[in-house]
């Protein structure tokens, strides 16, 4: 209990406490773009309780691996060793690591997983437009519908797969572990309360549905890239998603504008 009161009283350790819940958050972002684009595709009355499983699966995750932190360090040992070497990069190392530890195996295995997810629903989005174009669909009602059990069991690879990056992110920026739990409770509190406002949003704009599964294809290339040694800066993803998503919101807003526009005039011709 003491050393709990000393580590409240210090403000190092409440400085990394704000650092390491930001940066939980940015992490959990691409865990629930992708827990809200699955959720969507199920009936409509399971959607919000889906997400809360998946988040709380999220945060099950999280703590348990935080409790087996020797283990999880442990994950960075090399275990698979191909012997390959690749071209020179500028110092003369290797441009990717031909020594792979499960850590890196997982991370190949959840970047390729999600550049398969994304992929397909990439063909499967534009194959629904082509039908919805040539009216063989109604509107909504010809989207596949998944299975709820489906959806769990994706969610929870590849919340094992973020849950993973996120606490060795953590373990990189402090020691005590009473911070790395309370920033990764916060961290998946605010992805609780963000989960139906961002669905709903990507629900009513089939933009967003792209721009999203444009995000996951990037994410995942990014761990491929990860796994394999290439470390791509995240602040450097991130701040394209961010721009993407500004631009597109503004996208969005012209549209609402010139539809409440149209509305409005088509209102006075008819008082006319």
């Amino acid at each position: 209990m003491d050393a709990l009161l000393a580590l409240a009283s210090s403000p190092a350790a409440w400085a990394a406490l704000v650092t390491l819940v930001v940066m939980e958050v940015v992490l959990g972002i691409d865990n629930l773009i992708f827990i809200s684009i699955l959720s969507n595709k199920l009936p409509e009355e399971k959607r919000s309780s889906v997400r809360r499983v998946g988040i709380t699966l999220a945060l099950g995750l999280r703590l348990v691996l935080l409790s087996m932190i020797a283990w999880l360090v442990g994950l960075t040992a090399p275990v698979l060793d191909l012997g390959l070497v690749g071209a020179p990069g500028p110092h003369g190392d290797p441009t990717f690591e031909t020594a792979f530890s499960w850590r890196d195996l997982i991370l190949i295995a959840g970047g390729l997983f999600l550049v398969w997810k994304a992929t397909r629903e990439i063909h499967h989005t534009m194959s629904e437009e082509e039908h919805d174009d040539a009216g063989s669909q109604a509107g909504a009602g010809g989207r596949a519908v998944m299975s709820i059990g489906s959806a769990i069991v994706q969610i929870l690879l590849l919340d094992m797969v973020f849950s993973i990056d996120s606490i060795l992110t953590a373990v990189g920026m402090t020691d005590e572990l009473p911070i790395m739990i309370t920033a990764v409770i916060l961290a998946v509190g605010a992805m609780m309360v963000a989960a139906d406002p961002l669905a709903n949003f990507i629900a009513r704009n089939p933009t967003v549905v792209m721009l999203a599964l444009a995000f996951l294809l990037m994410i995942g290339l990014v761990l491929i890239a990860d796994g394999f040694g290439v470390h791509v800066p995240k602040g450097y993803i991130y701040a394209a998603m961010a721009f993407s998503a500004l631009v597109e919101t503004l996208n969005i807003t012209a549209r609402g504008r010139k539809a409440r526009a149209k509305a409005a005039g088509g209102r006075a011709v008819t008082g006319h």
